[in-house]
């Protein structure tokens, strides 16, 4: 669903904890560029705001054992981390998840901080393909995919927002805020988000 979210401009960031199988179980931003690969975890109709719940059924996921279609990448260009429901709140809007389970989130693992990602989504314009390996199973936030080139921007895409879009809505996320956001490096070969 946020793939698709992200894919579609109707989000420009995501949050993250790190999963089960998060190494050291924390979660890290581990490169500024990302593939952008729409699993099936927590794809459910009650986690979405109402305006939204619509899009499961047209959001791509791919199950378990299924080959993987990828449909875009992101540069992921500012990150701040949250520690209070108050700060979570403050980017309700800008979030398709409903505020409790956002809230959720900030409350799993309490003693790590909420991440949240601001990311430059790219659709790509021939979306690609690759099977099915058990190594990327699991609850995690990076996995390699095997078969991609390393730089996504390599292939032709399309930003999911203009120019002008994007700098609004990350300005929006920025002023909503507390500490801002912290700039991520340049690019490098990407594993995915």
């Amino acid at each position: 669903m946020i793939v698709r979210a992200l894919l579609a401009g109707e989000q420009v960031i995501d949050v993250r904890k790190g999963g089960l199988h998060e190494a050291g179980r924390h979660f890290g931003v581990q490169a500024p560029r990302v593939w952008l690969y729409p699993t099936a975890e927590h794809q459910r109709a009650e986690l979405l705001k109402p305006a939204y719940r619509h899009t499961l059924s047209i959001s791509p996921a791919s199950p378990v054992g299924e080959p993987i279609r990828i449909e875009g990448w992101a540069d992921v260009v500012g990150t701040a981390t949250l520690t209070e429901p108050s700060e979570l709140a403050a980017l309700g809007s800008k979030l398709i998840w409903t505020g409790d389970y956002a809230e959720s989130r900030l409350g799993w693992k309490r003693r790590d901080p909420l991440w949240v990602l601001v990311l430059r989504a790219h659709r790509l314009d021939d979306p690609l393909t690759v099977p099915w390996d058990d190594a990327y199973g699991g609850c995690t936030s990076w996995v390699h995919l095997a078969g991609l080139p390393d730089d996504p921007a390599t292939l032709p895409s399309t930003p999911a927002l203009s120019d002008e879009a994007f700098v609004a809505r990350r300005k929006g996320a920025e002023s909503a805020l507390p500490a801002g956001l912290e700039a991520v490096l340049a690019p490098s070969p990407a594993p995915s988000a």
